[in-house]
């Protein structure tokens, strides 16, 4: 199972590629939101900034220990806007992914989503650990 690695110098990477770099201004190539992630008493919790996007289009993922947060994000093109002359232009359309392994064990089938106010806030509900069987194995003398 792949994690998508989060790019902390991503913007600085592409400083002098920016068509205005000698500003002191970052571009942003790609969209990658922030995430926290907490634990409470009973549950894991994810906190996931997700400003201008619609809920619809955004999926929710949790298997094998793993959140996993994906969606897509498009401008929205108003009219008269054929006419404009762009000097710079970032709000971007695209896609985000973003995976996180989780601190303890969730009840998958529990887990709720809830967007308000730009934030997607996951909850996932803390279980049990499975306490896992072991077996001891005779070691056997090969003659």
């Amino acid at each position: 199972m792949n994690i998508i690695p989060r790019k902390t110098f991503g913007e600085l990477e592409n400083f002098f590629n920016d068509d205005d770099w000698f500003f002191p201004v970052f571009s942003k190539k790609s969209f990658d939101p922030d995430m926290d992630v907490y634990e409470t008493e009973k549950d894991v919790v994810a906190e996931i900034n997700l400003p201008n996007i619609s809920p619809e289009n955004v999926d929710v993922w949790v298997e094998d220990g793993l959140l996993k947060v994906s969606g897509n994000f498009s401008e929205e093109e108003e009219e008269g806007e054929k006419g404009k002359n762009y000097w710079r232009r970032e709000i971007r359309k695209g896609s985000f992914q973003r995976a996180v392994r989780l601190p303890s064990e969730v009840n998958e089938d529990k887990t709720d989503a809830v967007y308000e106010k730009g934030v997607l806030k996951v909850t996932l509900p803390k279980t049990e650990p499975k306490k896992k069987k072991g077996k001891e194995i005779k070691v056997k003398e090969k003659k």
